[in-house]
């Protein structure tokens, strides 16, 4: 594709498409937040197809080819390609003229779980399969994980094409600074929400510029429980499941902002709780429990947090089933962005060496996850987290 400008237009219609895609599958294609993205996702499309009316995206070896050229390796593409893979589509074709109508039907049938397309054509778009010679179980994407090197996998294989992160690790000066912010909460000082946006902030950077570098140092850290840390490494993990479904912008930062502050309930708990290598008495657990509500009305009244943080610090231990705590009304809606969190929260928990725990495997917690997904987790969440665990590592 030869103009620039096409080129970002069908970016964005990819990004608005999946979180259409997301909003349909976890709550229906007439849920009118996936009617806006809808909108948006036809507006960008039309836009490109002004330009070259007639877009091919190809699937081949687990990347993305646009009218021919191979893409850069990003969240948002790498996820439409997993979706691409397990609807069993090879090819995209889109010609000018493509109704709203039109794209309502491919967000539909691509939000489908679990069946695969057989067609899905219409008069503008057209689906359909390729057979790349040689590809097969290795050119696979999606529930076998990406392949070879080509979307930034990291170790596996026979060293061909791998790529190294170069990160080493999160930047010192954002722990420092995110180190600095709860240590003046926890001497009940007022929050300055700056040093967190910051935080977030080159955090998204880190991920278009790294890809899926910093997701492997959060995933694989066994590093000794601070507050800090695991607040980092919630922050990068929730980060990469909402990435992988579009998100972004402004919402992608409140996202950060709130994974971050998550657990700022935490530092209202005495110190000998938190840090009890033995199993809590029951006075000590109802102490324990009480650090969401803290966290929650800490945020609310903190001047210049979104509003989604206080949600997730009060719901990130409300189970899907709502079967966890804090006790909540019949009928609540727990928001996705506690749910992803809850994810995340869970994962980086049995991934930190402790006091009284060994840092479990990958597939270990993978297995954990399974195994709660539908009850304690939101279960297409918990299938989303696994393929962005199995692209970085095999588990």
């Amino acid at each position: 594709m030869n103009n620039t400008n096409a080129l970002h237009d069908i970016n964005e219609f990819i990004r608005h498409l999946l979180s259409a895609i997301a909003g349909a599958a976890l709550y229906t294609a007439n849920h009118p937040q996936v009617h806006r993205l809808a909108q948006a996702a036809h507006t960008s499309l039309t836009s490109a197809l002004s330009v070259r009316p007639d877009i091919a995206l190809l699937e081949i070896e687990g990347e993305l080819v646009i009218d021919g050229e191979p893409q850069p390796f990003s969240l948002v593409l790498d996820r439409f390609v997993q979706i691409m893979h397990e609807q069993g589509i090879g090819h995209l074709r889109f010609l000018a003229g493509v109704s709203r109508i039109e794209v309502d039907q491919l967000i539909a049938q691509l939000a489908r779980q679990p069946e695969r397309l057989e067609a899905g054509s219409s008069e503008h778009i057209r689906l359909g399969r390729v057979e790349m010679p040689g590809q097969g179980q290795a050119g696979a994407v999606g529930a076998s994980g990406a392949a070879g090197g080509s979307s930034g996998t990291v170790g596996g294989g026979n060293g061909a094409g791998t790529r190294t992160t170069s990160l080493g690790e999160i930047p010192a000066i954002e722990l420092a600074r995110l180190s600095d912010v709860y240590e003046a909460i926890k001497r009940k000082e007022r929050l300055k929400p700056s040093g967190i946006a910051e935080t977030v902030t080159e955090l998204v950077d880190a991920f278009r510029r790294e890809g899926d570098a910093l997701l492997i140092l959060a995933a694989l850290r066994e590093q000794d429980e601070y507050t800090f840390t695991h607040a980092a490494n919630v922050c990068i993990l929730t980060l990469a499941q909402a990435m992988s479904l579009g998100i972004s912008g402004q919402m992608l930062n409140d996202v950060g902002i709130a994974a971050m502050l998550h657990d700022v309930g935490k530092m209202f708990i005495p110190e000998e709780i938190l840090t009890k290598p033995e199993k809590l008495r029951d006075d000590e657990l109802e102490q324990m429990k009480a650090h969401p509500v803290l966290g929650a009305r800490y945020l609310m009244e903190a001047a210049g947090v979104p509003r989604l943080a206080a949600i997730v610090a009060f719901e990130h231990h409300l189970r899907y089933d709502q079967t966890g705590y804090p006790v909540v009304p019949v009928g609540w809606q727990q928001n996705v962005v506690s749910q992803m969190t809850a994810i995340a929260d869970c994962f980086d928990a049995m991934r930190t060496r402790r006091p009284y725990q060994d840092p479990r495997s990958p597939k270990v917690i993978a297995s954990a996850l399974l195994q709660g997904s539908g009850t304690e987790f939101n279960p297409l969440l918990v299938k989303n987290m696994l393929v962005l665990l199995k692209r970085i590592k095999r588990i």
